[in-house]
This record gives C-alpha cells, sequence and structure tokens, in this order.
C-alpha cells in the first residue's frame, strides 16, 4: 500500500506515524529534492509548523531532526494552520515546508505533510520517490554542512495574518467587517489564536468558543465536524453568522444567524456569484470535485457560471485551476481555495471573504445560501464487495443508466470505490429525499448482488 495518502501520510500517532518514520521521512525529502536540483546552488532551507496535538511536538522535533541531519536549516513555526504555513513557505523564500497535522481527525491521530518551493502540496511522484528512499544509505553532511535548527518566536504567525486581512482591504483606516458580529469555533485547533485575531483586525465583533487547546482536546465535538456547539451559540449570542475551522485550519463551514448549517458548496457558491459579479472570476468558472452537490451546479448555471469537476481531493481541485489559471474552487467539506491569496484551502482566509461578501451585498448571509440551494443526498456504503468491478460490471453499468434516465436534470447519480476498504459508495441527489433515498437503496442492492465478494 502507498504510503502517502490524498493528503500526506496520516495515521494513529507513535504506532502508524512514528518519530523513526518522521525522521527518516525528514531525511528521505532532503536527499529527494536535494538530488534532483530543487536546491541547487544553495543552502537549503525549510519550515516546519505543526497543529496543538500533543503527539506534533514530538514528530516536528524528528522531522526537523532528519531535515537538518541531510544539511537543511529548519525554522520550526511551532502551531500554526496548514495553509499558514504554506503561505509562508513562499512568504519566506523557503524551500520546503512541513506540517504536522492529521486535519480533522481525533486527537490520537496525526500527520505529515510536504510543501515544496512556492507552497504547493508535492507531486505525485515526488511523494512516491520519497517513499522509495526511505532507509536507504546516503552520504550525510558533516562538519559545517550539517542544518541548523531555530525558532521562529511568533514572528510568522503576525505576518500570515497581516496577509489574510490585507486580502480584504484592511488597512489602519479601513476595517471591512465593522458592524458584524461573527462566532468562531476554533476547534481548539491550530487556528485558535490567528482566526479571531484575523476577524478582529478587519473589524468585526467576534465571539469565540474551543479556542483553548490543550493537546489532547482538538476537533472533540468541535470545529467544523461538530458543529451544533456554533449554531447554538450563534443563536444565543445573535451573531450574524458563525464559522468552524477543522484542526489544521484548512477547512471552513458557515452557519447563519437562524443557526442553519451553511456548507462548502453553498460557501463556494456565493463567493463564485460575488467574484463573478466584481469582474474578478477568471473565465467566469469555479472548480469543484465529483462530490459537490447537484444544487451547486444548477445555480452557477443560472448565474451565467462555468463548473468543471475534478477527483476528489483539494489537490486535484488546485491542478486543475493551476492548469487554467482559474481563481476559485473547493469541496463540499469546506476545503476552499482562494488562488489570488493561498496555495492551498485556507479556513480562516474563507471565513474572511465570506464575511465580506455579507458586508458588501447586505444581505444576510441565510439568504446568500438560499441562492445556492441543496439537493436531497443520499450515501450507501456497499460493504464486503470487490470494488476493482464496479466500473466494469454489465449489471452495474445498466442498473446506473436507468437511474439517471428516472432522475433526469433533477438528479444525479456516482459510484466510488473506495481507496482503503473493499467497499463501494453509492451517492444519488434528487428532486426530494424520498426519491433519493429509493433509488440510492436500489443501486445499492444491485451493487451488493452483482460484486458480492
Amino acid at each position: 500500500m502507498r504510503l502517502f495518502g490524498t493528503d500526506g501520510v496520516r495515521g494513529l500517532a507513535n504506532r502508524d506515524v512514528t518519530a523513526d518514520l518522521a525522521l527518516g521521512l525528514g531525511s528521505a525529502a532532503a536527499h529527494v529534492l536535494g538530488t534532483s536540483g530543487d536546491f541547487a546552488g544553495h543552502r537549503p532551507r525549510a519550515v516546519v509548523g505543526r497543529d496543538p496535538r500533543a503527539s506534533g511536538e514530538f514528530l516536528s522535533a524528528a522531522v526537523g531532526a532528519g531535515l537538518a541531519s541531510s544539511g537543511v536549516d529548519v525554522v520550526n513555526l511551532g502551531v500554526l494552520p496548514t495553509p499558514a504555513l504554506a503561505h509562508l513557505v513562499g512568504a519566506m523564500d523557503m524551500d520546503l515546508g512541513v506540517m504536522i497535522s492529521a486535519s480533522h481527525n481525533a486527537m490520537p491521530d496525526n500527520g505529515i505533510k510536504f510543501f515544496a518551493r512556492g507552497g504547493f502540496k508535492l507531486a505525485d511522484h515526488v511523494e512516491d520517490q520519497i517513499e522509495a528512499r526511505l532507509g536507504q544509505d546516503w552520504e550525510r553532511p558533516i562538519g559545517a554542512d550539517v542544518g541548523r535548527m531555530r525558532s521562529d518566536n511568533g514572528i510568522a504567525a503576525q505576518q500570515y495574518v497581516e496577509h489574510l486581512v490585507a486580502s480584504i482591504g484592511t488597512t489602519a483606516d479601513v476595517r471591512p467587517l465593522e458592524g458584524l458580529r461573527i462566532a468562531v469555533d476554533a476547534a481548539n485547533g491550530a487556528a485558535s489564536q490567528v482566526g479571531p485575531e484575523a476577524l478582529r483586525e478587519a473589524g468585526a465583533d467576534v465571539v469565540v468558543i474551543n479556542a483553548s487547546p490543550d493537546g489532547r482536546n482538538i476537533n472533540e465535538k468541535a470545529g467544523s465536524t461538530h458543529p451544533e456547539q456554533l449554531q447554538a451559540v450563534v443563536v444565543a449570542a445573535e451573531a450574524d453568522f458563525g464559522v468552524a475551522f477543522d484542526g489544521d485550519a484548512d477547512r471552513c463551514l458557515a452557519v447563519d444567524h437562524g443557526g442553519v448549517l451553511v456548507d462548502g458548496d453553498q460557501i463556494l457558491g456565493i463567493l463564485a456569484r460575488g467574484l463573478k459579479d466584481e469582474g474578478r472570476l477568471p473565465s467566469d468558472t469555479l472548480v469543484v470535485t465529483v462530490m459537490s452537490n447537484l444544487g451547486l451546479l444548477l445555480a452557477m448555471r443560472e448565474a451565467g457560471i462555468t463548473t468543471i469537476q475534478t477527483g476528489v481531493g483539494d489537490r486535484y481541485v488546485l491542478e486543475e485551476m493551476r492548469a487554467h489559471g482559474y481563481g476559485l474552487g473547493g469541496e463540499q467539506s469546506g476545503h476552499i481555495i482562494l488562488a489570488d491569496h493561498a496555495t492551498t484551502g485556507d479556513g480562516v482566509l474563507t471565513a474572511l471573504h465570506l464575511a465580506a461578501r455579507v458586508k458588501a451585498s447586505g444581505r444576510r448571509l441565510a439568504d446568500l445560501a438560499a441562492d445556492v440551494p441543496r439537493l436531497p443526498q443520499t450515501l450507501v456504503n456497499v460493504k464486503g464487495v470487490d470494488k476493482a468491478r464496479a466500473a466494469d460490471d454489465e449489471g452495474v453499468r445498466a442498473a446506473i443508466e436507468s437511474a439517471e434516465t428516472l432522475l433526469g436534470e433533477t438528479g444525479r447519480v456516482l459510484l466510488r470505490p473506495s481507496g482503503t476498504e473493499p467497499l463501494v459508495r453509492v451517492m444519488v441527489e434528487a428532486a426530494t429525499q424520498t426519491q433519493a433515498d429509493g433509488v440510492a437503496d436500489t443501486l445499492a442492492a444491485v451493487v451488493r448482488d452483482r460484486l458480492a465478494l
């Protein structure tokens, strides 16, 4: 099985993701990038950051040691969001960035992801080279050629906040979010400090929950995966709306003034309409994944905006955006990429731009979200089947064609084999929940019968 997944290496900390593995990955990355010419002609430099989970302390130390032992000078940024590290790789003119985080996963997990020069995630083939180089002997630097390690002491965090607030036109005299009251659920994660700080500097009145990380409480009944607490707080605090980040703050979901969840698809639709109205949406195009709700696609068509769909994963959204110069893309989960300001999904940046859109429009978030209705959706995981045959089985294909004919333009069918389990995901969207449930159950039965192991 490939070590790197769609978002780096991830697993149970100290069992799957160990200090030995972190040390080895740091060293292997330095070796691969060094021999490929990425570090040619200069002494390489890297930044290392982490989210607040306890295991990040020893893992960031280990990956930093692997880099330094391979001749890379390392700046330890401490606790920062993943998009902050990605931004700072470019802003600080670094050759490499390493983030220690398991994002929205529970505290016992952790992960390691790499960013190349400019702040972009490594290509799949480079990750494969790093994995192949793990544990191999090579001539390591000695003496003055070994890397040095130092701490940043919070300077980069302030630089990141300044970058965020400037992206919506904040200056000493202009505070574009003044008059808005925004509730923030920081998930006891990496944006516990910088998220509320950025919104306040932009002028918002901020109510904060779950911003006291202790190394153990990250994502615990909090943040974008558990928005229930935020929904209650928005209503109780009479906030204009609320935003929820995940553990490493590369996601953002929202809650309107009535406590109703506004998902990533709706946020994308709101931002796309705003950018198009301002003439700032390149090619009038939005990039999403195949999992985006059909309601978003229909709303964008009505607004004169083209949607392009990619495979699941924000890295594939970004690849499409970079290849064609598109400016906005993302996922239903709240990974939203604003290419003019970020090289990856950025939850705090998304919150700022969503707030700026609410303020500029003079409308409530609930009204803006109503322009991007969500069609009823049903997802069924069919377990114990041969997922490799899902795309080729004639009976499954015939059932899909029949379902698509039944649904017409008011619905959609998607079958996706799991990347890690022997199961197939059946997703159906329809005009009503009853119809979505019925079509999904029928398709799931066909998959179960035709692909049984």
